[in-house]
């Protein structure tokens, strides 16, 4: 591969962070519970101060990210994390946990805009999906990590130990991005030709001189000359409108296919499943968590060989089914098949770390043009924290209200409505130079 890979892990090491800090509450909130007697709707409160916060750090993100630069923005980034992180730990209730987990949301909000976009513009075309997908896997590993420190840490009954695991991560994020390369792109945008064929060279170390400047003219080509044609109002070109549209579906149905409910409630699913003992059902989580890591390595290693389409539908039917399976079980076979709601949970993980879990970023890093690139990730990111969001906040209390098994089966008709929409809509972007997607991904197969 010509991309550095400490460059790549560095960048990918954002989605670690996102990962961990996803994924540590899961063994945290039980503790909490516990010690502060949390209702369904504090609960929901906690776990969701993360998505809520990302909300506002995808707008910081997106205010920044073409003003000072991809570099800049994820060094703010990893800042946050750190400070997130210890605020955390120190926190006294519900109240200031919450809080501090909607400061770790800012964080995630801004690396999540930033990180996937930095990653396509310094990727060869070739390997461009594998390398955007390093970020969603690196969250996949992040929350698998996160639930062996979990597991290990319940034996001590600390969940400050948990909470503060991240600052480690964001202190390494914080010192590598000092010394990293700004976009080649970004750097074009704002007429830093030279700096840009350096960075080119840098991060494609056996590019030609010939390519370095058919990119560099390409993305002059792609920057308007007039402010006007950076307007919000050209995501409705004809030509952009079936992408955009396509992007913040796909994230909508990433949301609401139920992975953040399993991931951020697995104890107490597998509890009501009819798993006894909190570290059975931590060890279990673990599991959880091991399967998606791997199944997001599978799927970065084929998404550039097999295609984002069939991959897309692929996931799709996997996660509809096993949803299905698990709602039937939780709601007729009851506590003696807890074995089998177990290994629909496995089952539904590994199809969406396949599929459901990376393709989404990797569409939102490809779909836009360079003027238009950062508004295109924005309004993408938006639907992703805002249905993460909804999802976490209202399980608790939903699941409660009309009962888990109805709502596994809800989770179960949206990835029905997937399969149809990612046959009917989703894009190719295989092999496709990023400068020429628009042009070459036709309105009527994106979308809208």
């Amino acid at each position: 591969m010509d991309v550095p890979k400490a460059i790549i892990v560095l960048a990918a090491l954002f989605g670690l962070l996102f990962g961990i800090d996803v994924g540590i509450i899961t063994g945290a909130l039980p503790l909490l519970t516990k010690q502060y007697a949390l209702s369904p709707a504090n609960e929901g409160f906690i776990a969701a101060g993360v998505p809520f916060g990302a909300i506002f750090g995808t707008f910081v993100g997106f205010y920044l990210v073409d003003r000072i630069g991809r570099r800049r923005v994820l060094l703010l980034s990893a800042g946050l994390f750190a400070a997130g992180a210890i605020a955390s730990a120190l926190s006294t209730g519900a109240l200031t946990l919450g809080l501090s987990r909607t400061m770790v949301g800012v964080a995630i909000g801004v690396s999540t805009l930033t990180a996937p976009m930095y990653l396509a513009e310094i990727a060869p075309t070739k390997y461009r999906g594998a390398v955007v997908g390093c970020f969603e896997f690196n969250i996949a590993f992040g929350i698998f990590l996160a639930y062996g420190v979990d597991w290990a840490i319940s034996y001590a009954d600390s969940w400050r130990l948990m909470l503060v695991f991240p600052l480690v991560p964001a202190l390494v994020c914080l010192v590598g991005m000092i010394w990293s390369p700004e976009s080649p792109r970004w750097l074009v945008m704002k007429r830093q030709e030279d700096k840009a064929r350096s960075a080119l060279r840098l991060v494609q170390p056996r590019i030609s001189n010939d390519d370095v400047e058919r990119i560099v003219t390409d993305i002059k080509r792609q920057h308007p000359e007039r402010p006007e044609e950076e307007r919000w109002s050209r995501l409705a070109a004809p030509k952009l409108r079936p992408l955009l549209i396509f992007a913040v579906i796909a994230f909508f149905l990433q949301q609401f296919c139920g992975i953040n409910a399993v991931l951020n409630y697995a104890p107490e699913i597998l509890r009501e499943a009819g798993m006894e003992g909190l570290s059975n059902q931590l060890v279990a989580t673990v599991g959880l968590g091991f399967v998606l890591a791997a199944t997001g390595a599978i799927g970065i290693s084929i998404v550039d060989r097999i295609g984002r389409k069939p991959l897309f539908i692929t996931g799709f039917i996997g996660t509809s089914l096993s949803m299905a399976v698990l709602a039937l079980t939780l709601q007729f076979l009851g506590n003696d098949f807890a074995w089998l709601s177990l290994v629909s949970l496995f089952v539904f993980v590994f199809f969406f770390g396949i599929s459901l879990g990376p393709l989404p970023w990797i569409y939102m890093s490809e779909l836009f043009p360079l003027a238009l690139r950062g508004k295109g990730i924005a309004a993408a990111c938006l639907s992703n924290w805002i249905c993460n969001w909804l999802v976490v906040f209202l399980f608790p209390i939903v699941s409660r209200g009309i009962g888990t098994p109805e709502t596994f089966l809800a989770f179960a008709i949206f990835c029905i409505f997937g399969i149809w929409y990612s046959a009917r809509y989703a894009p190719e972007t295989k092999g496709i130079l990023l400068e020429e997607v628009v042009d070459r991904v036709s309105a009527p197969e994106a979308g809208g």
